[in-house]
């Protein structure tokens, strides 16, 4: 079984407020393109919607160069100075059997960008690898596209697994805080989905601030999707890919 988790937002809280100094970052960028500022936030929001990211959008739909949008907007964030290591955390990846999951990182950001998250956070060499979307090819696919799921499942080699990489994708577990993303991998089949969901937290998406209803996420859980609030919790849903 292969284990994914997703970086942003998922590997550190949304209390750190990272998304919506992104949000600022990339409202800019589309106001920078000559868009007012409604226009810049009308168009931010629809692409996010649309696309589950806006850089999508701007690939698509304009002449965007993806690399200039991460040095703008990825590359700018002073994670620095939000995120820091964190013992529990790293001692929850410490504690994974790997003589039962591989550990591997996905994300709608670049390589930079994620390997610098997992760096900060003294989680690196925790991660066998890590699918990003590759902004060095304008027509790159992210979450939650199914071709962003199936090239995962190319990836993913290591020993024992075929050359193809994962081919039963029940055999993926999954955690993201995005409830679009984790549904989309359900439904191709990944075997375990877990929607990170910090209820009352603010959070950024697509440019609109929103505050996650402190019900919790039912709609994630009609799709079979299993909600958590901390991603300690993953230790009683998922005890079997635990050592004891």
């Amino acid at each position: 079984m292969v284990v994914w988790f997703d970086v942003d937002n998922t590997l550190y809280s949304a209390s750190t407020k990272i998304s919506q100094a992104m949000g600022q970052r990339i409202h800019a960028y589309f106001v920078s393109m000559g868009l007012d500022e409604d226009e810049a936030s009308d168009l931010h929001f629809k692409y996010y919607t649309q696309y589950g990211l806006a850089l999508r959008g701007l690939t698509r739909h304009h002449e965007i160069d993806p690399l200039d949008f991460d040095r703008k907007c990825d590359g700018t964030l002073p994670l620095e100075e939000l995120i820091q290591p964190n013992p529990k955390l790293r001692k929850l990846f410490e504690d994974l059997d790997r003589t039962k999951v591989r550990v591997w990182a996905l994300t709608n950001a670049y390589k930079h960008h994620a390997n610098r998250v997992l760096t900060i956070l003294n989680l690196r060499d925790q991660i066998e690898g890590v699918v990003f979307c590759d902004y060095e090819n304008p027509n790159f696919n992210c979450k939650p596209e199914p071709e962003f799921y199936h090239n995962c499942e190319t990836c993913a080699t290591f020993p024992g697994a075929s050359d193809a990489g994962i081919s039963d994708p029940s055999k993926c577990l999954f955690v993201d805080d995005s409830k679009k993303n984790v549904v989309a991998a359900k439904e191709l089949g990944w075997g375990r989905c877990a929607h990170f969901y910090e209820a009352g937290l603010e959070a950024m998406e697509g440019g609109k601030l929103k505050t996650l209803g402190q019900n919790g996420d039912t709609a994630a859980s009609a799709n079979g999707v299993v909600v958590i609030t901390d991603l300690e919790e993953l230790r009683t849903v998922w005890p079997d890919i635990f050592s004891e």
